[in-house]
């Protein structure tokens, strides 16, 4: 039996104590511009001024705010946005601004594609002292489909009964600047004239001199929470989650000749019952944190196939665990499935977990005919550990065959019947060893499929 320890890079969330405003101070008369991507199935954009890149603003993904631009004031400019799609790069949002002096512009792009509500809110805030010591935050409600919320800045642990609101917002109102002695708080979002908690920071740290852009965004992670923040100190930005966001994970029975088995956790917590070959579970939400994974025979618990996996799960990331190569030689993989989905494509994403194949290619094509057709990824490996994959793989909406060959070979392996790929969709698939010696490699498929 093979044991395989699991380990994953993880991301770090920078909280609100690492916002320490910009090191470089303002020129008085300058003015200046953020952008920020707040529309939650909307592709990544460009950012254009007068028909050239802005800065370094390519490929802006949702939830991310630029630093600030310096402007030149009483010069008139042109902004575009442009999604970044299948079908190339397409301009949706522009305006013309003619910045004032001393005045710090916010061009927030809000709304939905598939809503046809997309749109520029621009905002400006004059660059006005700010007294020792504290910090000011301009707080805007972004979230689309949320209704009227008032915000709350306490003392962490303040009682809401007898707090009153720093402010009431509707959708894309914002409270104007909002100056407090640096310290620590707590931030809660509820609905307007209700101190039921919709959201909650927990405690959180506003540094000294902190000029902070906080939006209340659409949570597009696991838990219940309707928003999460994005947080802008003008250098660089942050995603600030539900202080009880969980984590979320799945298993993928890959291993032809493995028994039906069950998945426990910590040795105590069933996860996943009598998940045979080919079963892709459900997502299980699950506490943030570090486990022990235990995969064992569903008919006899006495038979463990795996022992012990480590696998550690962060608050607000989605997982997947895929069971992989032989019975005897068992991997157990895990992989963040991190995909957004968009209203303009098609998102696809395929493992080679088959340890009998060498690198392969994968082409998608409208009839199966992939003699003069160039593959969509290639030289794909098997890798023990850490399983290779496509990585999200954007496609038009239409009907397609998915087909597999060794990598530089015309000669298919594995093909599928026709699938049918949707714009706003997540597709996930696994290709795994066959179930007998003389049977092709099986594609397993996930969601979207």
């Amino acid at each position: 039996m093979k044991i395989i320890k699991l380990s994953l890079s993880l991301f770090m969330l920078v909280l609100l104590s690492a916002c320490s405003g910009s090191d470089e101070e303002p020129v008085e008369g300058e003015s200046s511009l953020r952008v920020v991507h707040a529309s939650s199935d909307a592709p990544t954009v460009n950012v254009l001024a007068d028909g050239e890149v802005l800065g370094f603003l390519v490929g802006v993904d949702y939830q991310q705010a630029s630093e600030q631009y310096a402007l030149e004031s009483g010069k008139s400019y042109d902004f575009a946005i442009q999604a970044n799609t299948t079908t190339g790069v397409v301009e949706v949002l522009s305006t013309s601004l003619t910045p004032a002096a001393d005045v710090l512009y916010d061009v927030i792009a809000v709304g939905s594609v598939a809503n046809e509500t997309l749109e520029l809110l621009t905002l400006s805030t004059p660059d006005e002292e700010l007294a020792a010591g504290n910090a000011r935050a301009r707080i805007v409600h972004v979230a689309e489909g949320a209704p009227i919320v008032d915000i709350y800045v306490t003392a962490v642990g303040a009682d809401l009964a007898s707090a009153q609101p720093i402010a009431t917002l509707g959708y894309k109102d914002n409270s104007g600047a909002i100056e407090v002695e640096s310290g620590d708080y707590q931030i809660r979002i509820t609905p307007a004239g209700s101190t039921t908690i919709a959201f909650d920071s927990g405690p959180v740290t506003f540094s000294a001199n902190a000029e902070l852009l906080v939006l209340a965004t659409n949570n597009v992670s696991p838990g219940s929470s309707p928003v999460s923040l994005v947080i802008s100190d003008g250098d660089s930005s942050a995603t600030l989650l539900d202080k009880d966001t969980p984590a979320s994970v799945r298993v993928v029975h890959g291993v032809a000749d493995a028994p039906a088995v069950d998945i426990l956790a910590n040795n105590a917590l069933e996860l996943f019952g009598d998940a045979s070959f080919s079963a892709v579970t459900d997502y299980a939400t699950v506490a943030a944190g570090d486990y022990l994974i235990d995969v064992v025979d569903a008919t006899d618990s006495a038979i463990v196939v795996v022992d012990d996996a480590a696998i550690p799960l962060e608050a607000g990331k989605r997982y997947t665990a895929i069971a992989n190569n032989a019975l005897a030689t068992i991997d157990l993989d895990l992989v963040a499935d991190s995909a957004r989905p968009v209203a303009t494509d098609a998102k696809v994403r395929l493992f080679h977990a088959a340890s009998t194949l060498a690198d392969v290619d994968i082409y998608f094509t409208a009839d199966g005919n992939i003699t003069d057709v160039a593959p969509s990824s290639t030289d794909i490996p098997y890798q023990t550990g850490d399983l290779a994959d496509t990585g999200y793989v954007t496609f038009s909406a239409g009907d397609y065959i998915i087909s597999v060959t060794l990598a530089d070979s015309k000669t298919v392996l594995l093909e599928t019947d026709v699938v049918s790929l949707q714009v706003n969709q997540v597709y996930t698939g696994y290709i795994v060893n066959p179930e007998t010696n003389t049977a092709e490699p099986k594609l397993i498929t996930a969601e979207g499929f």
